[in-house]
């Protein structure tokens, strides 16, 4: 039997057989490379039966970083329900990612944190022969982009998985959006749509004081810095290209030739010192903030981003606004418009659906041989069908057309999101035969498709 090159390095790390890596619980060991962001800690909310719990961490300093990662951590060990049982193998020191190398503790390494390295990271474990997991953007610069695509060669050289966690592709009512646009009889055909009028739109509204697990979220100081953190315009909207990808041409592997950026802008958010402290506890503006003060000391955020693209003859577009901190009961939200020759299913995340996603299926009364009726009989064909899957959805009347209910089973919330992404990735570790084609291919697009608008909105 052919041993994939991953359960290869699994079998050496853990001091066994090859044979006996395919029956052993705990083939997968985890490195976590400079923790600066949640997203690192949500990825072990909870355990994992490939996972050994003994997870290394390598760190630059015991700064801020780390000591919010390992209290999370913690925060999961000591939680009264279903408590997890990690157990962080801490180092730290300026040869922290040297010091990964020589050791080699692990077999996957996972990336959340300070985007300014996070590209060198990727390609400095691949090159030393890790899988790597990494939390978006792999790249905030064309010049890290350069990196990427290296380093994406280099894990195919060597048999490696190198991919990032793509949460929003587990959001019920993009699944469902998804699924709905797949079929003809209800959707008709994806229309192409203008640059002004494009065909599939995302937006998303981002806070960055709000919480999480339940706890209010300190930010790190260098998180208000985009040359550090990364525009919005490469940050956040990582996901949103990546929903217009998967979902208006699923299993379609794509071309760097088939996605052309026709327009792009950025603008501010503007923070007072009193938001930042609150948001960091930070005592000061630190020097690579007070160099970007306005003449009242606000600073002025580059943390907002739009651009449009024509995809394979598609016109699409993704914005992302951040705000400081929402409104009471309010949290992030998310819109999201696929137009059919059909009809057009809508996802609306508003103070009119309590900021919970909500899908509606509104038909195209303007096109000929479209009626209300005809979407109505057609819609109900397509929740019979994926009620075998999603068992309970239904569909009720509403006044732009037609609602889709959808049990409360299925929001399972962006943070067990995670948890799904890793064990997908830990299923293509063990086969990698289930892993798709077009994976490599079409996150390599998505980057050069943001690297495309972040030059043009210069």
């Amino acid at each position: 039997m052919r041993i994939p090159l991953t359960m290869l390095a699994a079998a050496v790390l853990a001091g066994c057989t090859c044979e006996q890596t395919a029956c052993r619980k705990n083939a997968v060991n985890l490195i976590t490379l400079d923790p600066g962001h949640f997203h690192a800690a949500l990825v072990q909310k909870r355990m994992y039966p490939e996972i050994a719990p003994v997870v290394h961490v390598y760190a630059p300093e015991d700064g801020f970083d780390l000591k919010a990662h390992l209290a999370r951590i913690d925060g999961f060990n000591t939680r009264k329900d279903e408590p997890t049982s990690w157990k962080e193998e801490v180092y730290t020191g300026r040869d922290f990612l040297e010091k990964m190398i020589a050791e080699r503790k692990g077999n996957v390494v996972v990336l959340a944190g300070n985007n300014a390295r996070k590209t060198e990271y990727i390609l400095r474990s691949v090159e030393a022969g890790f899988n790597v997991l990494a939390d978006k953007p792999m790249a905030i610069t064309p010049k890290d982009f350069e990196l990427l695509k290296k380093a994406f060669a280099v894990a195919k050289a060597k048999g490696l998985l190198l991919y990032d966690i793509m949460t929003e592709r587990y959001e019920i009512t993009t699944i469902l959006q998804r699924e709905l646009a797949r079929d003809p009889d209800l959707y008709g055909k994806q229309e192409p749509g203008t640059a002004d009028d494009p065909a599939v739109t995302k937006e998303s509204v981002h806070h960055f004081c709000k919480l999480v697990a339940g706890k209010p979220l300190q930010r790190p100081e260098w998180y208000y810095d985009t040359d550090q953190q990364g525009e919005a315009i490469v940050d956040v909207t990582t996901h949103l290209t990546d929903l217009v990808q998967w979902e208006t041409f699923p299993g379609v592997t794509f071309r760097p030739e088939d996605a052309e950026v026709v327009s792009a802008r950025v603008w501010t958010t503007p923070i007072t010192f009193a938001q930042y402290q609150k948001n960091t506890s930070a005592k000061a503006w630190p020097a690579y903030l007070k160099a970007k003060l306005d003449k009242d000391g606000v600073l002025p955020c580059r943390a907002n981003g739009e651009f449009t693209w024509r995809l394979k003859g598609v016109y699409a577009k993704v914005s992302v606004l951040w705000n400081f901190e929402p409104p009471e009961g309010g949290g992030d939200t998310h819109y999201s418009l696929m137009r059919g020759t059909k009809c057009s299913l809508v996802i609306e995340q508003s103070e009119a659906e309590g900021y919970k996603p909500v899908l509606y299926v509104e038909p195209r009364r303007k096109v000929p041989g479209v009626t209300r009726e005809s979407v109505g009989k057609a819609l109900q064909a397509a929740i019979a069908r994926l009620s075998a899957t999603y068992p309970g959805i239904t569909a009720e009347a509403h006044e732009t057309g037609f609602r889709v209910n959808i049990p409360a089973k299925y929001y399972n919330g962006h943070e067990q999101h995670f948890g799904q992404v890793t064990e997908k990735y830990l299923g293509y570790l063990r086969d990698r035969s289930t892993f798709p084609d077009w994976e490599i291919p079409n996150m390599l697009l998505k980057y050069q498709t943001l690297m495309d608008a972040w030059k043009k909105s210069r």
